[in-house]
């Protein structure tokens, strides 16, 4: 009996270094691109340093992550944020499409997405990748107009469901996107849209429905 409690006792440590190893060493299945509404970030998040949010949708990051735990893999042993690898002529572009809403330091936040996330795709995507293909990605839909075609724009007064803002971006994408919400009391604010792209980040698949909007609940944005 001692020897089996010391067995199993052995092998759930090893388990349990073994899920250390792989999330640390950045194991993933898929990419969520992820882009977020600065008006609703800086009205739920922080005071920020722009009085006028921007008024188009912005890269918040690229994260790889598992279908088991999308919040999974992060900060993984890998080459550390390098701001000479960011080319002149990328970083003007990132300027635009990957600001920081909150503090304006966009290089500061640049750097902490790749740690915390590029670091665990680095076997497929160096640095300059990352961004360039980030770049690439929020090029390729332009989701402010996608919603405004729908005469889904900013409104004080309007809300819509989920399917009501998830069906236009569907049929400009063919694939299925993933709404994310904040709360400012009652009102539900739409804060994100995700879309997810295969291990090698090139093909646009289909997201799968996690925690996110609540379905019922009226979506406000504003």
């Amino acid at each position: 009996m001692a020897m089996l409690k010391s067995s199993l006792a052995f092998l759930v440590l090893a388990l349990a270094f073994f899920f250390c190893y792989v999330m640390s060493s950045g194991s993933y299945d898929y990419f969520q691109f992820v882009q977020q509404w600065p008006p609703t970030n800086c009205r739920v998040r922080t005071k920020c340093s722009n009085p006028r949010p921007l008024q188009v949708f912005t890269i918040h990051g690229l994260w790889p992550s598992n279908y088991s735990n999308p919040t999974m893999p992060s900060n993984c042993n890998g080459s550390q944020f390098d701001a000479r690898k960011v080319s002149p002529q990328l970083r003007n572009k990132l300027k635009r499409s990957w600001p920081d809403v909150e503090s304006g330091n966009d290089t500061k936040f640049w750097e902490g997405e790749w740690n915390k996330h590029g670091t665990c795709s680095e076997q497929t995507l160096n640095q300059f990748q990352y961004f360039e293909r980030s770049q690439d990605m929020w090029r390729s839909y332009n989701i402010t107009e996608i919603l405004k075609n729908a005469s889904i724009v900013p409104s004080a007064t309007q809300s819509w469901t989920y399917s009501d803002i998830v069906a236009p971006i569907k049929t400009a994408t063919k694939r299925t996107p993933l709404l994310r919400c904040k709360y400012d009391k009652k009102t539900q604010l739409l804060h994100e849209v995700v879309f997810c792209y295969e291990y090698n980040a090139l093909k646009q698949i289909d997201c799968n429905r996690t925690a996110g909007c609540k379905n019922p609940q009226a979506i406000s944005f504003q």
